[in-house]
């Protein structure tokens, strides 16, 4: 495989970079630049050279085979932050004939040399992805492991109920009964339980890595963007008293005590000849009806039922100085405090029970091996093909088996340089 390089930090100024080398020439092109290496996974502070040239001093790493991040030779090189420094050292690992990396070739190379599962690189896309606390923890659970360790205790408990089907298979005419022993029925009952459970916190989990959307709706002139204003704190949307501003679907990215949630200011509901308009009211009626969640405003406190879904919330705006439970004020602030605390209660327990499996091929993997455990009968050559289709797909699960076709779009989601 070449050997590559890439920037390991955000480009720019800054206190310090690191350049990342991983590959079989990253020995000779480390200590061209640093002289002899420190020894293992010590950091030592170097100068780095280029002939008799002093490009920088920085702290340099050596990482020995199957002892890095890639499972390969590698070196860092931890320099100062200034963007002609990178160039400089840069430009000398081309002429050594090293590759700039591309996007997630670092964890490829790591996935490729065992030292990650493909579960665990779905989770650390995940991590450099999360938004808030929850989402960190949830991606933590499975970088950490957690998926395939689950995976192996499932195939333990595979390989354990076929060697007792293979054994009443042909050791028939033996002392050993020919029957399929209780032990196989047991175990294939406790793992479709335990994999029934995983694929119903699915959707959940899934729901909190994504995210949420609620949609703000209501007629026009309600306060829906003032509204979002006042949960940005800054203006993300034009208020105006004339009916109908609002054209299109404003989108605002927010922390809901941990959940990451897109709230949705739409366009006015209400019949009307301008042709712009209704396009924007049948965009926010799609938008609406796709939501998590619709907090509907108005005046009145009423509420289009044609869109309202249990849980939604029904609000009156523009109540200043009007206490109440549904009575709400963008200019004041009355009320915003617990319509937050109202959908974060109503949210949070839409992920309660969510499962460490988050991703729709995950979901897909399990599945398969539930449902090959659903065909299993009497007839131990047929129990045994069940047992032994399960087992690959809890292979395939953490990318043992079949995985080429999800590596692409997998690393397609990671940045150079990791």
């Amino acid at each position: 495989m070449d050997t590559i390089y890439a920037e390991a930090t955000p480009p720019g100024r800054g206190g310090v970079s690191i350049l990342r080398i991983s590959g079989p020439d990253a020995r000779a092109v480390a200590e061209a630049l640093a002289g002899p290496l420190p020894v293992p996974r010590r950091a030592e502070y170097r100068a780095l050279r280029d002939g008799g040239e002093l490009l920088d001093k920085a702290l340099v790493l050596w990482f020995e085979d199957g002892r890095s991040f890639t499972g390969e030779l590698s070196a860092e090189l931890h320099l100062h932050g200034a963007p002609v420094v990178i160039r400089r050292v840069v430009a000398f690992m081309r002429a050594s004939g090293l590759r700039e990396a591309e996007a997630g070739e670092f964890t490829r190379r790591a996935f490729l040399n065992g030292r990650m599962d493909l579960s665990e690189i779905e989770a650390l896309s995940d991590l450099l992805s999360a938004e808030t606390e929850l989402q960190r923890r949830q991606a933590m659970r499975a970088a950490d492991g957690e998926i395939g360790r689950m995976s192996d205790r499932w195939r333990q408990m595979l390989i354990r109920a076929g060697a007792l089907i293979e054994a009443s298979i042909d050791f028939a005419d033996e002392d050993v009964p020919d029957e399929v022993p209780d032990e196989v029925y047991s175990l294939i009952a406790g793992l479709r339980t335990e994999i029934e459970k995983e694929l119903n916190g699915y959707p959940a989990s899934e729901r909190l890595r994504e995210g949420f959307e609620i949609a703000i709706v209501g007629p026009p002139n309600a306060g829906k963007s003032s509204l979002i204003n006042k949960l940005a704190r800054r203006d993300v949307a034009i208020v105006s008293a004339v009916p109908g501003t609002t054209r299109d679907v404003i989108e605002l990215r927010m922390d809901l005590r941990g959940l990451a949630v897109t709230v949705l200011d739409t366009a006015g509901l209400r019949a009307t000849d301008d042709e712009i308009e209704t396009i924007g009211v049948e965009r926010a009626r799609q938008r609406a009806e796709a939501a998590d969640l619709r907090v509907f405003l108005s005046d009145s406190g009423e509420h289009d039922l044609r869109l309202y879904q249990d849980g939604d919330l029904v609000l009156r705006s523009k109540a200043d100085d009007v206490p109440g439970e549904g009575n709400i004020s963008a200019q004041s602030g009355l009320g915003i405090d617990r319509m937050l605390a109202r959908m974060y209660e109503i949210l949070s327990e839409r992920v309660a029970g969510a499962s460490v499996v988050s991703h729709r091929r995950q979901a897909d993997a399990l599945s398969e091996a539930l449902l090959a455990l659903s065909f299993a009968d009497d007839r131990p050559e047929l129990l045994a093909e069940s047992v032994r289709q399960a087992a690959l797909s809890l292979e395939r699960l953490i990318g043992r088996v079949g995985a080429e076709n999800y590596l692409d779009v997998i690393f397609s989601s990671f940045c150079i340089g990791k």
